[in-house]
């Protein structure tokens, strides 16, 4: 009885302690300021459950991922916030453009491409930023940005309805504020500055 009761309130404290640990991992994944939440609330939500090899289906997920798109760069020029531009192939499989980041009045600009996964909605696109391959330690062969920690789980609690804008607002925008001003004082990209 007394190993039965023992074993019960490991179980329990294990049971409890992995709550904190996911309670913790959602608060720190949700914690993002103001002005990116209600930018993100402003942007469509998507319905169509569809990647690049579904037919028809997938025809009817590009045009919500257009319009999201669209309503989000006019959301950011209102804002004076305009801050990339894309543009996708035929198919809508590949995307590249550029994006840009200000820090301390100067332009950094920087080629910006991905492709859609073939599981998409399901995984989110990995943005790549090629120019800045090898520059941070928050960036994966191929100038693949980091979105694991902080931009994975939120895209995965919210599959089908966040596309190609909200891994812009919450995956690349972030990033970008974070990594840039390290780059710059570390002089790794003085010549991009624009």
């Amino acid at each position: 009885l007394v190993s039965l009761l023992s074993s019960f309130w490991v179980r329990l404290v294990e049971v409890e302690t992995s709550r904190d640990v996911r309670d913790v991992w959602r608060r720190r994944t949700l914690d993002m300021d103001e002005g990116t939440k209600r930018t993100v609330q402003k942007i469509p939500l998507l319905t169509v459950k569809a990647g690049p090899r579904d037919g028809t289906e997938w025809n009817a997920r590009l045009k919500e991922e257009l319009t999201s798109l669209i309503q989000y760069v006019k959301i950011s020029k209102e804002a004076d916030n305009d801050w990339f531009h894309i543009e996708c192939n035929k198919s809508g499989s590949r995307w590249t453009g550029k994006c840009w980041y200000y820090y301390e009045q100067v332009r950094y600009e920087f080629e910006l491409c991905f492709d859609i996964p073939v599981t998409y909605p399901t995984t989110a696109p990995e943005l790549t930023l090629p120019q800045l391959d090898g520059t941070t330690s928050k960036m994966y062969r191929g100038g693949k940005i980091c979105q694991t920690v902080h931009f994975q789980p939120l895209w995965a609690r919210n599959v089908p309805h966040f596309g190609i804008a909200h891994a812009l607002a919450l995956g690349l925008g972030p990033w970008l504020a974070a990594e840039i001003p390290d780059l710059v004082s570390r002089g790794m990209i003085t010549k991009y500055a624009k």
